[in-house]
């Protein structure tokens, strides 16, 4: 009798050997165009499609070059997974530590930044080729748990043969995409994989609902970040005569004077202070405030003007950027590389070019794109004080670095050149 695809699911929960034999058959008959003996279920039978389109080799793992652990640092340190990973562990490693699974948390592009669980499942892991800055889009190995749920955005669960590519046949993994709240952007996939006997039918339902609980995480992280907005707003617009809001860096509306409440303004991808006509909201003046935007309406614009910028890099680890303008002023904590960054530009006031701050942050020029990427992001909150072609801070903002009294706890865990030379240089005389 002809199995549906749900049938084989249950099927497989009492005896994976038998279904695994049966799977393979399936896979093989899908290949070669015939009927197999049970449908694929259709989750897994569309992403076959797509493998078969784009030309996925279901017979050779191909794998893509490891990214470096400079870069799975840097990635870590930019993602909003890195803010739900105690969630994650919380609710998916003790249990798969005991079951023989592994933990593995991938970034919206299929990049593995963190792999965690079971010492003797990692090292089979590793003989997949599923390691740490390792790309499993599913366009690059095929039908997986990371890279199928990043493409349907939703839980998926592979098991044995249903992975496209022969030799992840003897593996079996459970994926659910983590989206951003806020705008609904994925921002990466949390799944559970192990060998082939481990599978067990209530694996995705779990997975699925550490998920979501990393997800509600991550909304009441965006609430409170606009509480803290709101009171910083509150002083600012009490002062001001018009209409006028405070926004988040996404929009998000944390405060409003002079006109109705609206929940969200679409900012440009990357807002800068300035005349600005916004959708919804019209014409309008921007001027950084805190981690968001004051808005203030067309009809009383106040420019923002010269602003003093204290680079306070005395502490390790809690540099900080802090801002006086015709906003009030604001503060921002900084991670290691827009430290450097910042520095570089501080004590260059001439400017940098891309290639420059490559040399100074890398000892190669060519890292340029590097550079430009991590730039973008500090446009995003000191853009209105910022120029480029070349780098600089702009002419008319007074820029002050607060340095620490040894030379050596300058940045001490920095490896830019133009950094370990500016800890090496004599202190000045007393």
């Amino acid at each position: 009798m002809a199995l549906s695809p749900m049938d084989v699911s249950q099927f497989a929960a009492v005896d994976t050997a038998r279904a695994a034999r049966m799977l393979s058959e399936v896979r093989a008959a899908k290949l070669s165009g015939r009927a197999g003996p049970v449908a694929a279920r259709p989750v897994i039978e569309q992403s076959w499609e797509r493998m078969l389109r784009g030309g996925v080799d279901p017979d050779h793992d191909f794998r893509s070059g490891l990214l470096s652990r400079e870069e799975v640092e840097r990635r870590r340190e930019t993602s909003a997974l890195r803010h739900v990973l105690p969630v994650l562990r919380e609710g998916l490693l003790s249990v798969a530590d005991v079951a023989h699974h592994i933990m593995v948390v991938a970034d919206d592009e299929g990049r593995v930044l963190w792999r965690e669980g079971s010492p003797p499942v990692l090292r089979k892991a590793d003989g997949l080729g599923f390691e740490l800055g390792a790309d499993w889009r599913e366009d690059v190995v095929g039908t997986n748990g990371v890279g199928t749920p990043a493409v349907t955005r939703r839980p998926v669960q592979v098991f044995a043969a249903e992975h496209f590519v022969r030799s992840h046949a003897t593996w079996t993994c459970a994926g659910a995409p983590i989206t951003d709240p806020r705008d609904g952007r994925l921002l990466g996939v949390v799944d559970v994989s192990g060998p082939l006997e481990t599978m067990h039918p209530a694996t995705l339902a779990w997975v699925d609902s550490v998920a979501k609980l990393a997800e509600a995480r991550l909304r009441e992280r965006h609430l409170q970040s606009l509480e803290r907005l709101r009171a910083v707003a509150a002083p600012v617009l009490a002062r001001l005569g018009g209409r006028a809001l405070v926004v988040d860096r996404d929009g998000w509306t944390a405060a409003v004077t002079g006109m109705p409440y609206m929940e969200r303004v679409a900012l440009p991808r990357s807002p800068a202070g300035g005349p600005k006509s916004l959708p919804v909201f019209g014409p309008c003046t921007v001027e950084p405030l805190a981690e968001g935007w004051l808005l203030r309406a067309a009809e009383e614009p106040v420019p923002c003007g010269a602003a003093r910028i204290l680079l306070d890099l005395r502490r390790p680890r809690r540099w900080s950027v802090r801002v006086r303008c015709g906003a009030g002023p604001w503060a921002r904590e900084l991670s290691p590389r827009h430290a450097e960054l910042l520095y570089l530009l501080a004590v260059h006031r001439g400017g940098r070019s891309a290639a420059g701050l490559a040399e100074d942050m890398f000892g190669d020029p060519a890292r340029k794109v590097t550079v430009r990427a991590e730039m973008s992001r500090v446009r995003r909150y000191l853009g209105a004080y910022l120029e480029h072609r070349p780098y600089r801070f702009r002419e008319d903002a007074e820029v002050e670095v607060l340095l620490p009294e040894d030379p050596l706890d300058l940045l001490p865990h920095s490896t830019a050149p133009a950094v370990a030379r500016a800890r090496a240089a004599p202190a000045p005389a007393p």
